[in-house]
């Protein structure tokens, strides 16, 4: 028996290692579609090709993996350990809401990422880089070398452990949620939440405005002006809202794209935004 739990354990040790490694590649592949989805997809692989033996499963994990994903980067690894303590899960319970996966894994981002950017580029980058300039400018070649050494310590503790915590409660605390109904009004919240930070990101990333303006009289009405009264940002929403409806229809994002282009070309040329 313990010749057993000592082979199981060593196998998941190897499995949080191949995953702590895969994370160095987030943001390897960033894009304007799903951020680091794809990357997030491939640091999970390891847990879903451990949890899941048909092929039917995993594609269907490798595609719920494949949505929209941004953090700062450090912190990946604490949702990942919840995400593949969650795959589990699924894999041993039929009745398993699989939308929750997808769910908490949208309400980590933004918490996760305030807390990431204060500490490690507001906080550990500024103090690290404060004393390694410092004695680079007075010409000691250690100064670039204890930058790195004062940045990464934490960095690479907090990816590690990350992993372990973010794996040891999502088990005991999906357990517990199922037991007490905790798991529905988590996902319904977790939800909301991300429908929320889509509409901010959408008010605060999409830039779009416009300069038409008409005379009534001895009136000049600022269509702008007029577009804000009814709703602040409908004009990103609708642009935002127009390129999900043409993904919907299986649209090519590079049509998309340059699609934008043209019309932001023509528009500008007539100035209209």
């Amino acid at each position: 028996m313990t010749s057993q739990k000592n082979k199981l354990s060593t196998e998941k040790k190897k499995l949080f290692n191949k995953v702590f490694w895969r994370s160095f590649t987030l943001s390897g592949t960033w894009n304007y579609i799903n951020a680091q989805g794809v990357a997030f997809l491939y640091c999970m692989l390891p847990f879903i090709n451990a949890v899941y033996k048909n092929k039917e499963d995993r594609v269907a994990a490798m595609k719920r993996h494949m949505s929209y994903f941004n953090i700062t980067v450090p912190l990946v690894t604490f949702p990942l350990g919840i995400a593949g303590s969650m795959e589990e899960e699924n894999a041993t319970k039929s009745d398993f809401d699989i939308s929750s996966i997808n769910a908490i894994k949208a309400s980590l981002m933004g918490p996760l990422s305030g807390i990431g950017d204060s500490f490690f580029w507001g906080t550990f980058r500024v103090i690290a880089a404060g004393i390694g300039i410092s004695l680079a400018q007075e010409g000691n070649p250690l100064g670039p070398v204890l930058f790195l050494v004062l940045y990464n310590i934490p960095h690479l503790l907090t990816r590690y452990y990350g992993l372990k915590l973010g794996y040891n409660l999502g088990g005991q605390f999906i357990k517990k949620a199922y037991e007490n109904g905790l798991i529905a009004i988590i996902t319904r919240a977790a939800g909301i939440l991300g429908l929320m930070m889509v509409g901010a990101m959408i008010y605060s990333n999409v830039s779009f405005t416009t300069s038409l303006q008409f005379d009534m009289g001895s009136m000049t009405f600022k269509l702008q002006e007029i577009l804000d009264q009814i709703m602040k940002g409908i004009l990103p929403l609708g642009a935002t809202m127009g390129c999900f409806a043409l993904l919907r229809k299986k649209v090519s994002a590079n049509k998309i794209i340059i699609g934008i282009l043209i019309l932001s070309l023509i528009f500008s040329l007539l100035k209209i935004a």
